[in-house]
């Protein structure tokens, strides 16, 4: 699928808050916890705990949450399908950090290895 400027626009504008409620929702059901969430977006962004709750209280938008974020430098070995779009095939740095969060939380929901997630 082709990503456009208007998809890139959504994704910046969308807050973390509105999203996260749903990341533990399919974390949770799929029997994986919200720690485990939680380990994983602290090794994408480095946000811990009281960080992380600080940005959702905020209600940031997925713009400021990765500028504020120092992104793991082996994010870049997060590759695949998500949502349709190919991670290695996307252009705009945004969009493609957003994507990298969804693809860990699909990996865990999938029962993937926490060491395997975080590529380790």
């Amino acid at each position: 699928m082709k990503i456009t400027p208007e998809h890139n626009e959504r994704i910046a504008k969308m807050t973390f808050a509105s999203v996260y409620p749903h990341y533990v929702t399919k974390i949770e059901r799929k029997g994986r916890t919200k720690e485990e969430l939680h380990q994983v977006i602290k090794w994408l962004t480095d946000f811990d705990n009281e960080k992380l709750q600080e940005l959702i209280d905020k209600k940031v938008t997925f713009e400021t949450f990765f500028k504020t974020a120092k992104l793991n430098p082996k994010a870049e070995l997060i590759t695949g399908v998500i949502c349709g779009y190919r991670i290695e095939e996307i252009e705009n740095p945004l969009t493609k950090q957003a994507r990298y969060l969804d693809k860990l939380v699909d990996e865990l929901a999938k029962g993937r290895k926490i060491e395997k997630i975080l590529r380790s």
